[in-house]
């Protein structure tokens, strides 16, 4: 089966470049040129996301917000911007990776397919657990509390999964960070805190049980 790739960018040029460039490797090319048409695409469930940050009406950034609840495949933002607070707000929006222009397209290619298998070796490890009154499928990524799903971001999921595998164990936001980031971190810890606290509160609609207990001056544990 092929897989799909979406991409995403107002310069028809790189689009067509990089359209050209991923059927000659086999993939199913879906793209868009703006965010809205980039939203529709978006539900045709694609494998991974090619998303341009800088374009009219609504930026690449909106786009990830409003499709990250909905999609869990990698999100590798396209752009010029290099700054660091430009970095931490797409990994904050649900991004994985940058890509930054110019960009040599071997490498591009190269980092599409690390996170493909990356994601082929996560669907692989079929695994689930309780807790309490909670469910985790970690091969579907899906969380529930007394059968009522609960919709996290990828990141988010990365670090309930990261906790949750290892009950007990205390982690500090810069370990977390690092293993749930890795090499694409090049933001702050203190973004740990803010996703631990849309965690918190996602659960929190749908159980009172605290799952992650903070262990003040230390870091984070599971608490199933």
């Amino acid at each position: 089966m092929k897989e799909k790739i979406l991409i995403v960018d107002d310069e028809k040029g790189v689009v067509e470049m990089l359209k050209s460039y991923f059927e000659m490797r086999s993939f199913q090319v879906y793209t868009a040129y703006n965010g809205e048409s980039a939203l529709k695409q978006a539900a045709k469930n694609p494998d991974i996301v090619l998303l341009d940050i800088n374009m009219p009406d609504l930026d690449g950034l909106t786009v990830c917000e409003r499709i990250r609840d909905h999609i869990s495949c990698p999100i590798l933002f396209l752009t010029a911007r290099v700054e660091t607070a430009d970095k931490i707000r797409g990994f904050q929006a649900g991004g994985d990776d940058y890509i930054v222009k110019p960009f040599d397209i071997d490498e591009l290619g190269a980092r599409v397919e690390a996170h493909l298998r990356r994601e082929n070796r996560r669907q692989e490890q079929t695994v689930l657990r309780f807790f309490g009154e909670m469910a985790i499928d970690y091969s579907k990524r899906e969380v529930s509390v007394n059968g009522m799903p609960v919709t996290l971001s990828r990141k988010e999921f990365d670090i309930v999964e990261l906790l949750s595998l290892h009950g007990g164990q205390v982690f500090d936001r810069e370990r977390i960070y690092d293993i749930v980031w890795g090499l694409e971190g090049d933001g702050s810890s203190d973004t740990i805190m803010e996703h631990i606290r849309k965690i918190r509160g996602k659960l929190a609609a749908v159980s009172l049980h605290n799952y992650i207990e903070t262990v003040w001056g230390v870091g984070y544990k599971w608490n199933g």
